[in-house]
């Protein structure tokens, strides 16, 4: 087994198991002023990716089903820190800093892949889910409110998923992304 391979064997497990916190931590920085509106918006756009009904890996694939989300999560961060560096000094939980450290392993595993991916979540940002857009969840405080609220919600009833310690989940998972990434 290679060591990229080994890597994800080792992080994705924990990546499913933060998943509700990681999405609960991250909306926080949506109120967050000294956090810069174009670093917001990517920040808005993976959380909102979590309400896609038709998401790159649908929710209910055994071992697959979350990881797209908590890929998207940590690439979305990558990007807020790319276009926004001043987020790094206002993110004081040092969650953006993490994702985007993280984000290197997926670019690994995904290679040449992992520029389409990148490019898919950029354009999250443009997207809306349950009838909200990322304009809608960043700029008006009702709209942030009650999203900020279904993202608490949605995080109490995630059951972390089952994730086999595999080689084969690997290739299955660079396969999926592969296909179905534009």
């Amino acid at each position: 087994m290679n060591e990229v391979n080994e890597q994800c064997l080792d992080a994705f497990p924990k990546w499913l198991a933060s998943l509700a916190e990681d999405a609960n931590g991250l909306a926080s920085l949506l109120s967050a002023e000294s956090i810069p509106e174009a670093a917001r918006r990517y920040v808005a756009g993976s959380i909102n990716y979590l309400y896609k009904s038709l998401d790159l890996i649908p929710d209910g694939i055994e071992d697959l089903g979350f990881l797209d989300d908590a890929f998207v999560l940590r690439v979305a961060a990558r990007l807020a820190l790319k276009e926004a560096p001043e987020a790094k000094e206002a993110d004081i939980r040092g969650m953006l800093t993490r994702f985007a450290a993280e984000a290197e392993l997926i670019e690994k595993l995904l290679e040449g892949d992992y520029a389409r991916l990148e490019t898919y979540v950029r354009n999250l940002k443009k997207s809306a889910a349950r009838g909200r857009t990322v304009d809608e969840i960043v700029t008006d405080p009702t709209v942030r409110a009650e999203f900020v609220h279904e993202v608490g919600a949605w995080a109490k009833s995630y059951a972390t998923p089952s994730f086999t310690r595999d080689e084969r989940t690997i290739i299955k998972l660079k396969s999926f992304l592969g296909s179905k990434l534009p």
